[in-house]
């Protein structure tokens, strides 16, 4: 799992100034290609935002560290059920990762070197280090964008095509289709998807992309940081979600309303013209456009 060392700060010399990528810049090369993208290594970097001097490198090493203790006490003649049994009782049980029911929406817990740290955490960043460590000793995880909780999916446990089951990484249980239903049936409810409208269990145990994941992560910091109005915090977030997600404009526009709460008028104006470009027709065009137009006379719009 190779990684290069993120730079972090801008280094002078005496005769020349070089602009060394920010974290940022790192993050975008982490995820410019879909068939390159590393989740492990783009997820950790997220907490290069709040710990700077992050040893990212050391994060992923402990992490390989972790997977191959398992792979060296496994045989390698062993069949895939039994190689599940052996993860689950590793990683729920000797190393003790669990969900953080005491501090759930602790911006810590979506930090995968503090998850290492506490072995605690939320559902989708136990999802993360459990695939990477499912992958390391031959099983075929994925983790899966269920609505309201992310889940990991073990497939082919009984040879070709046969055998999936489906764990909760915040309890460590595995899920019959009967508890997954039950969970659904709110988020169903709430959508529509009732009667004719009715959507099969399957269509929401689809692999997730890692895009996607890195996406779903961030947006739980976005709703940490929005709901605390904490706006500093909130920019590195968006900044991230913007590059990860170039063609979702309402990232933007969220972008746009974070700067003017911090009084950045200009950066506001930015990107609340990109978005009302790029989605003209969009509900909320009119609200924005008389926010933009107090932006450009100086004055700070109404943002709710």
């Amino acid at each position: 799992m190779a990684a290069a060392t993120a730079p972090y700060h801008s280094k002078m010399t005496s005769k020349f100034q070089f602009a060394v990528p920010t974290t940022l810049d790192y993050f975008n090369a982490l995820v410019a290609d879909d068939a390159s993208l590393s989740l492990l290594e783009a997820a950790a970097s997220i907490g290069l935002d709040e710990h700077p001097q992050l040893d990212l490198q050391g994060v992923l090493a402990e992490v390989d560290e972790l997977a191959d203790r398992l792979k060296r006490r496994i045989p390698a003649d062993m069949v895939p059920l039994q190689r599940l049994r052996w993860l689950n009782r590793y990683f729920f049980h000797e190393l003790g990762f669990r969900g953080n029911v005491n501090n759930y929406y602790d911006p810590g817990n979506s930090y995968v070197h503090e998850v290492l740290r506490t072995r605690r955490g939320i559902p989708i960043t136990l999802a993360i280090l459990y695939v990477e460590m499912a992958t390391h000793i031959g099983l075929r995880a994925h983790g899966v964008s269920f609505p309201g909780h992310f889940l990991v999916k073990i497939s082919k446990l009984n040879g070709p095509g046969n055998g999936e089951v489906v764990i909760d990484p915040f309890t460590g249980t595995s899920l019959s289709r009967e508890d997954l239903d039950e969970r659904l049936g709110p988020y169903k409810i709430s959508q529509g998807l009732v009667g004719d409208f009715d959507a099969p269990l399957g269509l929401f145990l689809q692999s997730a992309q890692p895009r996607e994941v890195l996406a779903r992560m961030l947006r739980n910091l976005k709703e940490i940081h929005s709901t605390a109005e904490d706006w500093l915090r909130l920019m590195p977030v968006m900044d991230r979600l913007v590059v990860l997600m170039p063609h979702a404009h309402e990232e933007r526009r969220d972008r746009g309303r974070a700067w003017a709460q911090l009084g950045q008028a200009g950066k506001a104006a930015e990107d609340l013209e990109a978005y009302l470009r790029d989605r003209p027709d969009a509900d909320d065009s009119l609200v924005l456009a008389e926010q933009l137009d107090r932006l450009r006379r100086g004055e700070r719009p109404r943002l709710h």
